[in-house]
């Protein structure tokens, strides 16, 4: 049965697992001979690249647009209209939105933002296997299955997530979601999606209220029927929920931080604020990039420190969940754009990805201190951990992304 709660009404004040489960998780990679490695999708530059996720070595790309020309050419007067008007809004070109490897590591499974559809790839050869075009008019965030066999996959302007199957890309099922659903991920055991939505993100701070619902959705993932709802006072940016389902962090619109919610009650908890750089400082709130302040969240693998990525700040902190303090931060070049974050396998290591730097940040999260910093390719966006069959390395192309 599905309920809503309202979450605090002011700032007042892809599930990271346990450090067990991330090493478990390690160790069967390695016993299936497969390299644990950092999936990168390269907005602008349509292509995704494969990071080792131990030595930080760029391994290669895999360019998953060499269609989209064709795609454009095909579509229809109004799917061209919503192409030209969603590129608009996103400040031009965002090919890749998000990527994930299959469990046997040799499949790609890509969301394709403005040509609003998901594609599979063969890594070896580099042949799409299938594509699938998205209701609406623009293909957002995605959550591949623990078993690999079902991709969810966020239908912006449709106001729903729709759900692929693996194999052949045909759209098994699909949920409602909030106004302009956007993040997608499964719960730790597999058995719920959650889905939040950030609302219309073109309309000005001042007219917040008429960007539509800002709503967190639990759905069951076998029946795809919506469990709970709650609805928050601001959008939901990048968030992560811990394997008990009853703690959320999450980045906010307009917010210079992130805020800690507990799911139980439906009420925010606590806010962590982080300071504002000179740049940001400066910024009108209608400046920010789709009105993200800090847009990029992880949590380590025993959940006791936050990677916050300080988008219009071009810094990235570690901070200790439990007492807000700022263990370490990474200062990047103005203008960088961290733009998200995510968790290695083991839980020990932060990545940020620099949009406008065209790199991947490599923080530790026991000191807040950067341990390297990645060549990827054009706009790199969202990253996610995974892991790549050796035999498919020589297939990918030399380049940085």
């Amino acid at each position: 049965m599905s309920g809503a709660l309202l979450l605090g009404a002011g700032l007042a004040g892809p599930p990271v697992g346990t450090a067990q489960a991330a090493q478990a998780a390690q160790v069967a990679s390695a016993a299936g001979g497969l390299r644990d490695v950092i999936v990168v999708g390269n907005s602008q530059a349509g292509t995704v690249s494969f990071i080792d996720a131990h030595t930080f070595a760029n391994l290669g790309s895999l360019n998953v647009t060499a269609d989209a020309q064709q795609v454009i050419a095909q579509m229809n007067p109004i799917q061209w209209a919503g192409f030209q008007t969603v590129t608009s809004v996103e400040g031009g070109n965002r090919w890749v939105d998000d990527a994930q490897l299959s469990p046997d590591g040799r499949t790609l499974y890509v969301s394709r933002g403005n040509l609003d559809d998901v594609a599979a790839y063969d890594i070896a050869t580099g042949r799409q296997l299938w594509r699938t075009r998205l209701d609406g008019f623009k293909a957002d965030h995605a959550a591949l299955s623990p078993d690999g066999t079902r991709y969810v996959v966020s239908a912006t302007t449709a106001q729903k997530a729709e759900v692929l199957d693996t194999a052949d890309g045909s759209v098994v099922g699909s949920f409602p979601t909030g106004t302009y659903p956007h993040q997608n991920d499964y719960s730790a055991d597999g058995r719920y999606i959650y889905n939040s939505s950030i609302g219309v993100t073109s309309l000005p701070q001042s007219l917040e209220w008429a960007k539509g619902t800002f709503q967190l959705t639990k759905v069951d993932a076998r029946t795809l029927q919506v469990v709970q709802t709650w609805l928050f006072p601001h959008g939901i940016r990048p968030n992560v929920i811990e394997p008990d389902g009853r703690t959320m962090f999450t980045d906010l619109s307009y917010l210079n931080g992130f805020a800690q919610f507990d799911l139980t009650t439906g009420r925010q908890v606590r806010t962590y604020p982080m300071p504002y750089s000179a740049a940001g400082a400066a910024l009108s709130p209608d400046s920010y990039p789709q009105n993200s302040a800090h847009h990029g969240l992880a949590l380590s693998g025993d959940d006791s420190r936050v990677c916050d990525a300080g988008t219009i700040d071009d810094y990235a902190s570690v901070v200790d969940a439990a007492d807000g303090s700022t263990v370490g931060t990474v200062t990047y070049p103005t203008g960088s754009l961290p733009y998200w974050a995510t968790s290695s396998a083991d839980g020990s290591l932060c990545f940020v990805s620099l949009s406008k730097g065209d790199a991947v940040s490599v923080i530790d999260y026991a000191t807040g201190k950067e341990l390297a910093r990645v060549p990827v390719g054009v706009f790199p966006q969202r990253e996610r951990t995974g892991a790549i069959d050796p035999a498919v390395l020589p297939d990918l192309s030399p380049s940085a992304g």
